[in-house]
């Protein structure tokens, strides 16, 4: 096996506007040639459950080579995997710039592309991947109320898992009852100004997401009170639609073209307003640093919102460094089992929300890097909830080592996901579900 490159990975943008992306005969030819250097490495295996499933496929087959699997398998392998991105980022030692050029994530999307495009894709897949519209039907008040009622149902959520295929035993988010842009209208964000540091603009506009704004909108309040208390002038983006990354993750990529048309103009104000950008969700900051730079590499207003965006915790880190961080903690933490989420260690911003939390006194960070297998929409269906409760076992039992005060990770879903695996109730007393940006603020004891 020839070893793998030492220099740092280098992404390609990604062809999807040609009409090459689209024919099936070069994307399985690229698709064996991939499979056949991870069946000579096999290093990803622990990762999740597409390589143990091209694995077994090759051992099972006639020659115990890529060459003897049918290549209508092939897509059990595709569907398996679900954009996590860390092999191509951790794992994989033949990733551009080496001359095997393997970018498993992205061929993967090619293939869920063509996919979509051939009217393949399931109704139900679609419907998950709408979550601004299901945040907006599900924020209608008494609609709320019945949503939430029949997500923990026992019989409704039986007949949800025969007709549409949501798996009856998932514990699906709550919605809340009032958005967070209703909540941030009631009331005055902003503040004096703040000093610029040498690696952060001294003003923020909070890029809200589907998931603060319907289902956990103390996360998008807790982060303007954090700001606020730092003396960071803050506003919320004036207007914006989803992220992308479900549409992304489904291969519609159509859609994720129309989302950014209607995100990036209003983003690349601020960016050129010398604003840093920020989302409290990881995947929605990797789709903007990321994906659509990937997607868009020739747009201008792409990357000026990509140089301007930040995680929460990497940019209070770096106000840190630059000293103008208020670190006066007025409430210990305890005891925390924090979780990084796969699209904030692909950020390879390092674990800045560790460090920070760290800064508390009398608080205990535990780190779990691994990922649990949840993924967005992934582990919500039926076929793949197993597979997402298989995947996420080491972190569940790492997480509840030692019985911690708090359970916390910066991708929500993933924390209520982990709360499951654990056989925690959501709102459990003893071991509670705390957002990192709700922890920080309790240290504040604002």
């Amino acid at each position: 096996m020839r070893e793998g490159s030492l220099e740092a990975p280098t992404r390609h943008p990604l062809d999807w506007m040609s009409e090459e992306f689209y024919q099936e005969e070069p994307l399985f030819e690229e698709l064996e040639r991939v499979f056949d250097i991870c069946h000579g490495c096999r290093r990803c295996v622990s990762l999740c459950t597409a390589f143990p499933t091209l694995f077994d496929l090759v051992d099972e087959s006639s020659t115990m080579e890529v060459d003897g699997v049918a290549k209508e398998d092939y897509w059990k392998v595709i569907d398996k995997c679900y954009l996590c991105d860390m092999c191509y980022m951790a794992k994989c030692p033949y990733v551009p710039p080496h001359e095997w050029n393997v970018d498993f994530p992205h061929l993967m999307l090619r293939a869920k592309a063509q996919k979509f495009k051939k009217g393949q894709t399931k109704w139900r897949d679609k419907l998950l991947s709408s979550t601004d519209a299901l945040g907006k039907l599900s924020s209608i008040p008494v609609v709320v109320q019945t949503i939430n009622a029949v997500n923990n149902n026992t019989v409704t959520r039986l007949a949800m898992e025969k007709t549409i295929g949501i798996h009856k035993d998932r514990q699906l988010p709550k919605y809340s009852g009032t958005t967070f842009r209703n909540l941030s209208r009631k009331e005055d964000i902003a503040t004096k100004s703040a000093k610029n540091g040498d690696r952060t603009p001294g003003k923020v506009a909070l890029f809200v997401t589907c998931y603060v704004n319907y289902n956990e909108p103390n996360i998008g309040t807790d982060l303007l009170a954090v700001l606020r208390h730092n003396e960071i002038p803050s506003t919320v983006v004036e207007k914006e639609a989803c992220c992308g990354m479900p549409k992304l993750e489904l291969g519609d990529l159509e859609s994720v073209k129309k989302l950014k048309e209607k995100n990036i103009p209003v983003l690349a104000k601020y960016a050129r307003e010398g604003y840093a950008i920020m989302t409290s969700v990881p995947s929605c900051t990797l789709m903007f640093k990321q994906e659509l730079p990937l997607m868009f590499p020739d747009d201008e207003d792409v990357k000026a919102v990509a140089n301007a965006m930040f995680d929460p915790f990497e940019y209070l880190v770096l106000r840190d460094r630059d000293g103008l961080l208020n670190k006066d903690f007025k409430q210990a933490l305890g005891s925390i089992s924090y979780h990084v989420p796969c699209h904030l260690r692909v950020q390879n911003v390092g674990l800045k929300t560790k460090e920070m939390l760290e800064k508390v006194p009398d608080t205990v960070v535990k780190t779990v890097e691994r990922c649990s297998g949840h993924d967005g929409t992934w582990g919500v269906k039926k076929e793949y909830f197993d597979d997402s409760m298989k995947i996420g076992r080491p972190v569940f039992r790492q997480m509840a080592d030692a019985t911690p005060d708090y359970v916390s990770s910066d991708c929500a879903i993933a924390a209520t996901h982990i709360m499951q695996g654990m056989g925690r109730a959501q709102d459990d007393k003893t071991v509670q579900k705390k957002h990192p940006i709700s922890l920080l603020r309790m240290a504040y004891g604002i």
